[in-house]
Protein backbone atom coordinates (compact mmCIF):
# COMPACT_ATOMS: atom_id res chain seq x y z
CA UNK A 1 0.00 0.00 0.00
CA UNK A 2 1.09 3.57 -0.68
CA UNK A 3 2.04 5.47 2.49
CA UNK A 4 0.04 8.49 1.37
CA UNK A 5 -1.83 10.04 -1.53
CA UNK A 6 -3.52 13.32 -2.41
CA UNK A 7 -7.11 13.95 -3.43
CA UNK A 8 -9.39 16.95 -3.93
CA UNK A 9 -10.61 18.63 -0.79
CA UNK A 10 -14.20 18.81 -2.07
CA UNK A 11 -16.33 18.83 -5.21
CA UNK A 12 -16.24 22.04 -7.23
CA UNK A 13 -15.92 23.74 -10.60
CA UNK A 14 -13.30 26.14 -11.96
CA UNK A 15 -13.86 28.03 -15.23
CA UNK A 16 -11.29 29.47 -17.62
CA UNK A 17 -11.57 31.05 -21.09
CA UNK A 18 -9.05 30.34 -23.87
CA UNK A 19 -9.47 31.97 -27.30
CA UNK A 20 -13.19 32.50 -26.73
CA UNK A 21 -13.79 28.84 -25.75
CA UNK A 22 -15.08 28.28 -22.21
CA UNK A 23 -13.48 25.43 -20.27
CA UNK A 24 -15.22 24.36 -17.06
CA UNK A 25 -13.28 21.82 -15.01
CA UNK A 26 -15.43 19.94 -12.49
CA UNK A 27 -13.54 17.93 -9.86
CA UNK A 28 -14.86 15.51 -7.26
CA UNK A 29 -13.48 12.94 -4.85
CA UNK A 30 -14.52 9.41 -5.92
CA UNK A 31 -14.07 6.36 -3.68
CA UNK A 32 -14.85 3.86 -6.46
CA UNK A 33 -14.86 3.70 -10.26
CA UNK A 34 -18.65 3.65 -10.15
CA UNK A 35 -18.70 6.93 -8.21
CA UNK A 36 -16.36 8.44 -10.80
CA UNK A 37 -18.61 7.28 -13.66
CA UNK A 38 -21.70 8.64 -11.89
CA UNK A 39 -19.98 12.02 -11.48
CA UNK A 40 -19.09 12.10 -15.20
CA UNK A 41 -22.70 11.25 -16.11
CA UNK A 42 -23.97 13.96 -13.74
CA UNK A 43 -21.76 16.65 -15.33
CA UNK A 44 -22.74 15.56 -18.86
CA UNK A 45 -26.40 15.84 -17.87
CA UNK A 46 -25.77 19.37 -16.56
CA UNK A 47 -24.14 20.44 -19.86
CA UNK A 48 -26.05 18.67 -22.66
CA UNK A 49 -25.35 21.48 -25.18
CA UNK A 50 -21.58 21.63 -24.56
CA UNK A 51 -19.23 20.92 -27.46
CA UNK A 52 -17.38 18.29 -25.41
CA UNK A 53 -17.42 16.76 -21.93
CA UNK A 54 -13.99 15.13 -21.62
CA UNK A 55 -13.02 13.23 -18.50
CA UNK A 56 -10.24 11.51 -16.60
CA UNK A 57 -10.23 9.69 -13.29
CA UNK A 58 -7.77 7.86 -11.06
CA UNK A 59 -9.02 5.34 -8.48
CA UNK A 60 -6.92 3.51 -5.90
CA UNK A 61 -4.06 4.69 -3.69
CA UNK A 62 -1.74 2.91 -6.13
CA UNK A 63 -3.61 4.40 -9.15
CA UNK A 64 -4.80 0.91 -10.17
CA UNK A 65 -7.69 2.32 -12.24
CA UNK A 66 -6.98 5.10 -14.75
CA UNK A 67 -9.48 6.10 -17.45
CA UNK A 68 -9.70 9.03 -19.85
CA UNK A 69 -11.96 10.14 -22.71
CA UNK A 70 -11.52 12.77 -25.43
CA UNK A 71 -15.30 12.85 -26.10
CA UNK A 72 -14.91 13.80 -29.75
CA UNK A 73 -11.82 16.01 -29.50
CA UNK A 74 -8.86 14.81 -31.65
CA UNK A 75 -7.37 11.63 -30.13
CA UNK A 76 -5.02 12.23 -27.21
CA UNK A 77 -5.63 15.99 -26.95
CA UNK A 78 -8.06 16.07 -24.01
CA UNK A 79 -8.55 13.05 -21.73
CA UNK A 80 -4.88 11.97 -21.70
CA UNK A 81 -3.47 15.42 -20.79
CA UNK A 82 -6.12 15.63 -18.05
CA UNK A 83 -5.06 12.22 -16.72
CA UNK A 84 -1.39 13.16 -16.95
CA UNK A 85 -2.03 16.28 -14.88
CA UNK A 86 -3.82 14.24 -12.18
CA UNK A 87 -0.94 11.76 -12.08
CA UNK A 88 1.73 14.49 -12.07
CA UNK A 89 0.04 16.00 -9.01
CA UNK A 90 -0.14 12.54 -7.29
CA UNK A 91 -3.94 12.74 -7.24
CA UNK A 92 -5.92 9.60 -6.34
CA UNK A 93 -9.61 8.77 -5.83
CA UNK A 94 -10.53 11.73 -8.01
CA UNK A 95 -12.63 12.39 -11.12
CA UNK A 96 -12.21 15.37 -13.45
CA UNK A 97 -14.58 16.48 -16.23
CA UNK A 98 -13.66 19.37 -18.50
CA UNK A 99 -16.69 20.79 -20.30
CA UNK A 100 -15.86 22.86 -23.37
CA UNK A 101 -18.13 25.37 -25.04
CA UNK A 102 -16.49 26.07 -28.40
CA UNK A 103 -15.96 29.77 -29.08
CA UNK A 104 -15.18 29.67 -32.81
CA UNK A 105 -11.37 29.71 -32.70
CA UNK A 106 -9.54 26.43 -33.33
CA UNK A 107 -6.75 25.78 -30.84
CA UNK A 108 -4.82 23.07 -32.70
CA UNK A 109 -3.57 19.86 -31.08
CA UNK A 110 -0.92 21.57 -28.92
CA UNK A 111 -3.38 24.23 -27.80
CA UNK A 112 -5.98 21.64 -26.85
CA UNK A 113 -3.45 19.60 -24.84
CA UNK A 114 -2.40 22.72 -22.92
CA UNK A 115 -6.01 23.85 -22.45
CA UNK A 116 -7.35 20.55 -21.09
CA UNK A 117 -4.33 19.71 -18.95
CA UNK A 118 -4.08 23.31 -17.75
CA UNK A 119 -7.78 23.45 -16.84
CA UNK A 120 -7.30 20.50 -14.48
CA UNK A 121 -4.16 22.03 -12.95
CA UNK A 122 -5.86 25.38 -12.37
CA UNK A 123 -8.92 23.69 -10.85
CA UNK A 124 -6.72 21.69 -8.44
CA UNK A 125 -5.02 24.92 -7.35
CA UNK A 126 -8.32 26.76 -6.99
CA UNK A 127 -10.25 24.04 -5.14
CA UNK A 128 -7.40 22.75 -2.99
CA UNK A 129 -6.13 19.26 -2.23
CA UNK A 130 -5.73 17.16 0.92
CA UNK A 131 -3.16 14.49 1.79
CA UNK A 132 -4.38 11.19 3.17
CA UNK A 133 -1.87 9.09 5.09
CA UNK A 134 -1.94 5.36 5.69
CA UNK A 135 -2.48 4.23 9.26
CA UNK A 136 -3.39 1.12 11.19
CA UNK A 137 -6.71 0.91 13.00
CA UNK A 138 -6.14 0.08 16.65
CA UNK A 139 -8.50 -0.51 19.56
CA UNK A 140 -7.59 0.36 23.14
CA UNK A 141 -9.71 -1.52 25.67
CA UNK A 142 -9.63 0.01 29.14
CA UNK A 143 -11.77 -0.03 32.31
CA UNK A 144 -14.42 2.65 32.85
CA UNK A 145 -12.42 4.28 35.63
CA UNK A 146 -9.48 5.10 33.37
CA UNK A 147 -11.33 5.61 30.08
CA UNK A 148 -11.96 9.36 30.41
CA UNK A 149 -8.33 10.16 31.22
CA UNK A 150 -7.05 7.91 28.41
CA UNK A 151 -9.33 9.64 25.89
CA UNK A 152 -8.16 13.07 27.07
CA UNK A 153 -4.51 12.00 26.93
CA UNK A 154 -4.97 10.58 23.42
CA UNK A 155 -6.51 13.81 22.15
CA UNK A 156 -3.86 15.91 23.91
CA UNK A 157 -1.20 13.83 22.12
CA UNK A 158 -2.90 14.57 18.76
CA UNK A 159 -4.31 11.08 18.29
CA UNK A 160 -7.62 10.98 16.46
CA UNK A 161 -10.26 9.10 18.48
CA UNK A 162 -12.39 7.51 15.77
CA UNK A 163 -14.95 5.68 17.88
CA UNK A 164 -15.75 4.89 21.52
CA UNK A 165 -17.85 1.87 22.53
CA UNK A 166 -19.08 1.29 26.07
CA UNK A 167 -19.66 -2.23 27.39
CA UNK A 168 -18.15 -4.12 30.34
CA UNK A 169 -15.04 -2.15 29.42
CA UNK A 170 -14.55 0.86 27.12
CA UNK A 171 -13.19 0.25 23.60
CA UNK A 172 -11.52 3.31 22.07
CA UNK A 173 -10.71 3.10 18.35
CA UNK A 174 -7.81 5.17 17.05
CA UNK A 175 -5.55 5.35 13.99
CA UNK A 176 -1.79 4.81 14.36
CA UNK A 177 1.01 5.11 11.80
CA UNK A 178 2.83 1.73 11.72
CA UNK A 179 6.04 3.42 12.86
CA UNK A 180 4.33 4.60 16.07
CA UNK A 181 2.86 1.27 17.20
CA UNK A 182 5.65 0.12 19.54
CA UNK A 183 6.15 3.54 21.14
CA UNK A 184 2.39 3.83 21.62
CA UNK A 185 2.26 0.38 23.25
CA UNK A 186 4.83 1.56 25.81
CA UNK A 187 3.01 4.84 26.42
CA UNK A 188 -0.30 3.03 26.95
CA UNK A 189 1.22 0.58 29.43
CA UNK A 190 2.67 3.49 31.46
CA UNK A 191 -0.55 5.55 31.28
CA UNK A 192 -2.80 2.71 32.48
CA UNK A 193 -0.42 0.78 34.75
CA UNK A 194 -0.51 -2.06 32.24
CA UNK A 195 -4.27 -2.52 32.51
CA UNK A 196 -5.23 -1.49 28.94
CA UNK A 197 -5.23 -3.89 25.99
CA UNK A 198 -4.15 -2.79 22.51
CA UNK A 199 -5.50 -4.69 19.51
CA UNK A 200 -4.30 -3.90 15.99
CA UNK A 201 -6.80 -4.06 13.12
CA UNK A 202 -6.66 -3.43 9.39
CA UNK A 203 -5.22 -0.49 7.48
CA UNK A 204 -7.00 2.63 6.28
CA UNK A 205 -6.25 6.18 5.10
CA UNK A 206 -6.98 9.40 6.93
CA UNK A 207 -6.15 13.10 6.87
CA UNK A 208 -2.46 13.74 7.25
Amino acid sequence: MQDEYRTVAHEGVHETEINRSRFLCALAPAATEREAQEFVAHVRKEHPTASHNCFAYVIGADAAVQKASDDGEPGGTAGVPMLQMLMRRDMRYVAAVVTRYYGGVKLGAGGLIRAYGGSVGEALDALGTVTRRRFRLATVTVDHQRAGKVQNDLRAAGREVRDVRYGEAVAIEIGLPDADVEAFRGWLADATAGSAVLELGGEAYGDA
